[in-house]
């Protein structure tokens, strides 16, 4: 795993204290991330769900795109997720992926703990 994608877990690591971040190379210098117990919102039928990602090999020059979470995440009033959001899968579990995309990446500002933060509030406020 290169130094900079170690970082970048570490910094997700502290970030979120009082959840798991689960680990796994990619075998290509980067890593497959999961935080789990994380909550989705109160307008999610779920309490928690986990949040997982790829850190590529070229980070921080590129964007931690797309996000996954929970497959049977679902909102309370039965709506649909909506934009943005379509089922697959991630790391072998049934997932959401979340497409949000950043324009503009700045590679000294942009962190992958960022992002995720980012990635959580919009999914909070749908």
């Amino acid at each position: 795993m290169k130094p900079e994608v170690a970082d970048a877990i570490e910094e997700i690591k502290s970030g979120w204290r009082g959840s798991t971040v689960v680990v796994s190379e990619d075998g290509s210098g980067g890593a497959f991330v999961i935080v789990e117990g994380v909550s989705p919102g109160e307008q999610y039928a779920q309490a928690e769900t986990w949040i997982g990602f790829q850190i590529t090999f070229n980070y921080p020059y590129s964007d931690v795109y797309p996000h996954f979470v929970r497959g049977d995440l679902s909102r309370k009033d039965g709506a649909v997720l909506g934009e943005a959001m379509s089922s697959t899968s991630f790391e072998g579990r049934p997932a959401i992926q979340i497409s949000r995309k950043s324009k503009n990446l700045n590679a000294v500002t942009d962190t992958a703990a960022i992002k995720l933060a980012k990635v959580l509030t919009w999914l909070r406020s749908r």
